[in-house]
């Protein structure tokens, strides 16, 4: 393993993963009242509501599918009679399904940024650098899915595990082919970037609503 290959899948997803713990922690310390996704649903509706379903859905159901697929050793599903194959066969699937509806709901989004003028002259710079990133992410990982043909289950996801467990094997990714290697470095460097953007509200799930008492209102009687 060449020098390059340690920096970019060792040195650099530890880095990118110090700078999302320690600057999202950073930015709730100093930013707490700027903590939120800074909705534009006022400016735009109609282009917003089908981008924004598409592209939850879709990162929620690739965020569960990933963590499925390369946080759980393959003996544990080999154990409940899900071979490699079956499992494969399985991600990519579903893969297909959320990857295409992230993708599609990112280029909306990033087209209603681009195209609408008053969303337009409102958006920061950051704005377009986020769905950039998101759509390079979903994208790559989206053709990957489609293209298939290679085995994921003995390559990435023990080397995704190797480095939560600190002790990372980057011989794993030596026969990786370049859009893989573009997805994982992509995704991690979003990562990074996300405590500085509106990603930041990934932390902000509004579960307290599902158990705040309901707000009652009652009409004035005209005096």
């Amino acid at each position: 393993m060449n020098p390059t290959e340690l920096a970019l899948f060792v040195a650099y997803p530890y880095f990118c993963l110090a700078v999302f713990v320690l600057g999202h922690a950073y930015r709730y310390v100093t930013d707490r009242y700027g903590w939120n996704a800074h909705s534009s649903e006022l400016l735009e509706k109609r282009w917003l509501f089908p981008g924004t379903i598409l592209f939850h859905f879709g990162v929620l159901g690739t965020l569960a599918g990933h963590a499925a697929g390369l946080l759980v050793p393959q003996s544990l599903y080999d154990a409940v009679g899900i071979d490699s194959a079956a499992h494969t066969a399985i991600a990519h699937a579903g893969g297909r399904v959320v990857g295409s509806a992230a993708f599609l709901g990112t280029l909306l989004l990033l087209a209603r940024r681009t195209f609408i003028p008053r969303v337009r002259r409102l958006s920061r710079a950051s704005d377009f650098v986020t769905l950039l990133g998101l759509a390079l992410v979903t994208g790559v990982g989206t053709y990957s899915v489609f293209a298939g043909g290679f085995d994921v289950l003995h390559t990435i996801a023990p080397w995704i595990r190797s480095l939560l467990v600190f002790q990372p094997d980057p011989s794993l990714m030596a026969d990786v082919p370049l859009r893989y290697r573009l997805h994982v470095l992509a995704a991690f460097t979003l990562l990074a970037y996300s405590p500085f953007c509106r990603l930041v509200h990934i932390w902000s799930v509004p579960i307290t609503y599902l158990r705040r008492r309901p707000l009652v209102f009652r009409r004035q009687p005209a005096v």
